[in-house]
Formats: structure tokens, sequence, C-alpha cells
């Protein structure tokens, strides 16, 4: 084996041995081969695959291959450990370095370091600000440095961390170590810049499709919250482990509550939670099977637990790249999953309001404000959600059949008249009384309705006054949600009144046709009906899965490690289906690597063969 500095000329073993005799899988899964082979040859490489794509494959094999120890750099300080013991348990020397460890545990680390005697060393991005890290780093043999969730150096990401602005550092104190950073979520833009800040403009890309096939996007109108959220998992996930994602913590802990009111056991994570519970709560969700965890965006980077049959949003999330990030972490087993969300006319305006009265220059805010444009865009499409979703990523495909507006299409209407309406009100209170008011005011005045209010200021004796009778209370909260959405009117930053913008005039005078989604009429149950299903287990399995899970949850818990470490569902199900009777049958189960083999083997066997 030649050295680094010699790349073209790096002869590496067999990849695929490694993938079959450590992982336990048989062929790789689109791009991964190419990825790897490139930085096992010691080429940088910025690799955008999808959350569950199989991105840690990516830096994990070619550090089995290259000579050394092969350096992550990640922001989950929280996961490390589980990421070190999955890989511990696939019979891979792995290590990590955090604030979490205490003197003694660090040193140790640091010997097997240098030594040589760990494949993977993970380091979170705030210890390469110490000179003792650096130090470190120059005494090892380093194979390569992967930096993981690398949307985290932009700096008007969703997830900026400062610290991973310091990484550039890398490339210029060792030249000659390959870089290869990953993440699942960029567009172009942010692709180059991530490629700047990391001096990763000579790199090779890899971008593999965005498309999540397993996972079905769904989106509706918010309307009771809480009880839509309950409708979901009663009808569609009982028992299934779930993330919500609320905006505020006060909401997180009111939903989680009201969960487990309901039957449905259900943790909060939120930044305002003291670090024990957080730590706690994240542990008891990796671990066990069927909870739900209610969370700010906080939450999620990083989690590997493969089982996560829905995402549901009760907030609109604030960009395209935040709710595929979030939405990604359905389905990683690539089994059938839920991206659900429920959002409403008061989203738009507190997230217009935030964006037009935060922080940043107007450049910033502008950035901000389109990609909200492009989120409700996504909201109000008539169109197939995944090729919505597919074009903002710059890839193209067909309607696919299993998302909602595929399975339920919703009409498109010539909603003028409506949207005129709704200017009439807001100029006529502006010229006429020189006042402002907020949507809720503004749909009281064309339903007719006298509330306190309406009295108060004499706008029954409005010409609008009663004009749009025929609409009801929540049509004209969608006409007023989808004018903010098309920039048609505006929300005034301190009090969330509403505003004409520059496009209103021209709505005014019929020279614009204002065309919007009437959302349709949905049975509770349709989509649960015509998801896709995963290939059912033969009724014979039924069981045999089920003692399986049985045996894993108990071992997981005896050795303190989540459950998918041992063997993930989808290992599980074939097990299930094949039945293998010797170590050499169940040997060829795709995620039965050699160590799992050999440290569970003989007890999978004799679970499958247990009477009932």
């Amino acid at each position: 084996m030649t050295s680094p500095e010699n790349p073209e000329t790096f002869e590496t073993p067999e990849t695929l041995d490694v993938l079959r005799r450590v992982f336990g899988y048989d062929a790789f899964r689109d791009g991964q081969r190419e990825i790897i082979e490139h930085v096992v040859g010691g080429g940088d490489a910025l690799v955008l695959m999808p959350t569950g794509g199989g991105k840690s494959l990516c830096y994990q094999i070619p550090a089995l291959v290259r000579k050394g120890t092969g350096v992550v750099v990640s922001p989950l300080i929280a996961l490390m450990q589980d990421q070190v013991d999955a890989l511990r348990t696939l019979g891979v020397q792995a290590g990590f370095l955090n604030s979490t460890q205490d003197l003694d545990e660090r040193r140790v680390v640091e010997a097997q370091f240098v030594a040589g005697e760990l494949d993977l060393l993970y380091l979170a991005p705030e210890r390469l600000r110490l000179p003792a890290t650096v130090d470190l780093l120059d005494r090892a043999n380093v194979s390569l440095f992967a930096i993981d969730e690398a949307h985290c150096v932009s700096q008007w990401g969703h997830d900026f961390r400062p610290d991973y602005l310091m990484l550039s550092g890398l490339h210029e104190r060792w030249p000659n170590v390959p870089r290869i950073a990953l993440t699942a979520t960029a567009t172009e833009a942010t692709r180059a810049e991530i490629a700047s800040r990391l001096q990763l403009d000579d790199a090779r890309h890899f971008v593999a499709s965005f498309d999540r096939p397993n996972i079905q996007y769904r989106i509706e109108p918010k309307t009771d919250a809480k009880r839509q959220l309950l409708r979901l998992l009663q009808t569609e996930h009982k028992g299934d482990a779930g993330i919500v994602y609320c905006l505020s913590r006060n909401s997180v802990e009111k939903h989680a509550a009201f969960l487990t009111e309901n039957g449905i056991e259900a943790l909060p994570y939120h930044a305002g939670l003291d670090a024990q519970t957080r730590a706690a709560n994240q542990s008891r969700f990796l671990r066990e099977d069927g909870l739900v965890i209610v969370a700010t965006i906080a939450f999620g980077m990083g989690i590997d637990k493969p089982d996560v049959r829905f995402v549901a949003h009760l907030d609109l999330p604030k960009s395209v790249e935040g709710y595929y990030q979030e939405t990604g972490r359905a389905g990683r087993d690539g089994l059938p999953s839920t991206a659900w969300l429920a959002y409403g006319l008061q989203d738009v305006v507190n997230l217009r309001k935030m964006i037009d009265g935060g922080e940043g220059d107007p450049a910033f805010r502008r950035r901000q404000a389109a990609h909200l444009d492009s989120m409700l865009a996504l909201c109000e499409t008539v169109e197939c959600r995944r090729v919505q979703l597919l074009n903002y990523f710059g890839q193209s495909a067909g309607p696919c059949g299993n998302c909602d507006t595929c399975l339920t299409p919703p009409e498109s209407w010539d909603a003028t008249v409506p949207a005129q309406k709704v200017l009439s009100v807001i100029v006529r209170l502006d010229r006429e009384r020189r006042q402002k008011f907020g949507a809720g005011h503004i749909i009281d005045i064309l339903l007719g309705k006298k509330s306190a209010k309406v009295i108060q200021f004499d706008h029954d004796s409005l010409k609008p006054f009663g004009v749009g009778t025929e609409l009801r209370e929540s049509e004209w909260r969608g006409v007023v949600r989808q004018l903010l959405a098309q920039g048609l009117i505006a929300v005034e930053s301190n009090h969330g009144t509403l505003l004409q913008t520059d496009a209103s005039s021209d709505v005014l005078r019929g020279e614009r046709k204002v065309m919007m989604r009437r959302e349709p009429e949905r049975p509770a149950t349709k989509a649960a009906k015509e998801r896709k299903a995963p290939v059912e287990l033969p009724a014979e399995a039924m069981p045999l899965f089920e003692r399986l899970r049985a045996w894993r949850a108990a071992t997981a818990k005896d050795q303190g490690v989540p459950a998918y470490v041992i063997f993930h569902d989808a290992t599980l199900r074939e097990i299930a289906t094949a039945v293998p009777t010797t170590l050499t049958e169940l040997g060829r189960i795709n995620g039965v690597g050699e160590n799992k083999l050999a440290k569970y083997g003989t007890q999978v066997l004799e679970t499958l063969s247990t009477p009932d």
C-alpha cells in the first residue's frame, strides 16, 4: 500500500469485501462505491446524500481500508457514544473525545489513537480550538478527515455552528490527508458556500438523488393542531416511534402532555430543559420502541434511529432545507413513513413578522423571506409535493403517486374576487380611517359579524361590511393565508396587522388574476389506506418477527445500547421471513456481518427455534 501523498497509485483492498464482512451487505447503494473509491484513493469529496442514504459508510469504509485512523468531526456530542457503540458492535475499533469524559477516559482514548489502535475517532468541532487536540492529531497517523453535517458551516444555514468555520485549517495543516464533507441538505448555493468555507474548491462533488420514495409527504390546513395530530397517531401510527416538531418550548410541553394524557407516551425536548433531562429523554427515545419525542428543531440532527415512522410539524418550518432535513429523520430503514405538516394563517403571519423585525442586514432578511416563500410554495402547490421538493434542490421527477396531492388532488380556483374584497377592506381602513387591523378583524368585517371591536370602531358602516358571506370563516382564513403566501398582502412587523404591497393595486384594478388552492375533502384514513406499504411479512412470520424484537429489546437493555445497534427492523424482518437454521444461512442476511454473526448468531437461531 503506497502513501497518501500519491493517491493515483494508492492501492486498496476490495471495498466490497469490507462492506460484506464488517457491515453484512452484499451491494453498495447508488453512488456509495464511487465516493468510497475516490476517498480511498486520497481524493477530497463533498457529498450530498439524503438521510438514510448511507452517508456514514462513505467515510467509515475508507477509514477501515486506509492506513491510520479516520477522524470524524461531528457536532453531535450527545450521540457520539451511540455512534461508537454501533461501530464496536460491528467489530470496528472506534472512540470519541468530548466534554462528557473525565481526564482518565480521555487519556485512554488518546493513547489508543496515538498507538494506531483506533479505526475511527469522533471529535466535536470545538475541540479543534484546543492546541492540545492539534498536537494530538500531529502525533498520530490520520487516514482521513470526515466533516459530518457540513451544512453547519453555512453562515445562513439552519444549523449554523461558528466552530465549523475553523475546519478550513484542516487542509492548511494536513494538506495530504483527504477530506470528505457530508450533508443531507444543500441547495447549489449552499453547496458552493460549504466548498468555499472548507477550502474544498477542488474537491469532487457527489450529489445523490434527494428523493425519499418511502416517505409520504402530507400538508394540511391547521384547524385544531392537537386533535389533528392525535388523529394521525391513533389512526395511522399507533405504537410507532416518531418526532413532533413545535416552534416554541411552551408548545413542546403542552403537546407532549396532551399526547401522554391521551395514551401516547411522549417526551419533551427543548433547550429550556436541564441537560440531564434532555439527555435522558433523548436516550429513552433512541433505546425504547414506540416512543414519541416532541421537540424544537434543536433535536434530531444526526439521530440514527432507523425506525422513526413519522415526523410531524405543528408549525411552519422557515425553509424547505429545514423541512427536508427534519422530515428526513423518518424512515431511515427504507420502510414506509409519513412526513405530516399542519400549518395555518397565524404561522405565516408570525414568520413574516419574525423576518421583518429580526436581526441582520436587509440582504439577510431578503434571503430569509425567499426561503419562506419557497416553503409556502411547497405548502400551497396543487402539483405533486415530491416534484416541488426535488425541483427546489435542482432535481426533476414525475408525479410520485404517494403524496397527498397525488392521492387526493386539490382544485385550483379563481379567487380574484375574494382577493379584491380582502384588499378593499384593508385599503378602506387605511384611507378612510387611518387604521390597520389583523386578519381576524378583517374577516369579521367581510362576514358581517358585529363583534365588539367592529361595533367599537364603527366598522359595520364600511361599504365592504358583509360582502363576504359566500365563504365560511375557515375559507376566508385560507384566502388571507394564500394572499400572504403570494406576496399580495404583507404583515406589519410590530403588531401583525395586514398591509398592501406593490402588487395589491394590480389585483384591485382587475389586471392580475389570483388563483388559489382549494383543499379537497379528505377522509381521515384515506392516506393511511393508500400509503405504499412495505413488503408484508407472511402471516406465519409475524410471531417470529415479534419474538426477535423482544429478544433484541432485552439484549439492547442488557448492553445499554439502542435496539437498532443490535439489528435494524429490516434485518429482523428478513430473518423472520427466511427462517435460517444455520449460522451460514444467517450470515447471508443483509445487515449480519461477521462480528454480529459471531456475537449474536447463536442467540438468534435459538430465538427462532424456541416454540411460542
